[in-house]
């Protein structure tokens, strides 16, 4: 079984929301083959607690304006370090990003396919393990503002 086209739509549109808000690491797993309980897995990360909440509500802004998608469950709002969004189809984690780390959530999930996603945020690959200020390798621009 593979994830349903709703659940990739879900999925597109809840990391570019995250994207759009600078999160960091997005990416997605089909985990429908494994899981009965839902068709996918997005995880995104943020460098603090304020940054997760507002993740969080774009994402939850933007599928319920644009697919008219509620959460069945929000969890982590207090702590503000994990914040799980449970659409049934998908499950969104943002974590902070010392959580991403310590968790490590992709490790559980790196035998699953992976969902392709938008361009915005496949390039938020690799920004948490960057020091402030620097971008990953291969993506610095040259001397004319070309992308190498």
């Amino acid at each position: 079984m593979t994830a349903t086209d709703r659940s990739i739509e879900l999925v597109n549109a809840a990391a570019q929301a995250a994207a759009d808000r600078l999160g960091n690491d997005i990416i997605a797993y089909d985990v429908s083959d494994v899981l009965s309980i839902t068709d996918a897995f997005l995880l995104a990360s943020a460098p603090n607690d304020r940054q997760v909440k507002s993740i969080v509500d774009e994402i939850e802004e933007r599928l319920q304006k644009e697919l008219g998608a509620k959460p069945v469950r929000r969890e982590g709002d207090r702590d503000a370090r994990w914040i799980l969004l449970d659409y049934v189809d998908i499950v969104v984690h943002v974590q902070h990003s010392e959580e991403r780390v310590f968790y490590a959530l992709e490790r559980l999930w790196k035998d699953c396919p992976e969902i392709a996603l938008p361009e915005d945020a496949v390039k938020t690959r690799g920004k948490d393990q960057q020091p402030a200020g620097q971008e990953p390798a291969g993506v610095a621009g040259d001397a004319d503002g070309d992308l190498s």
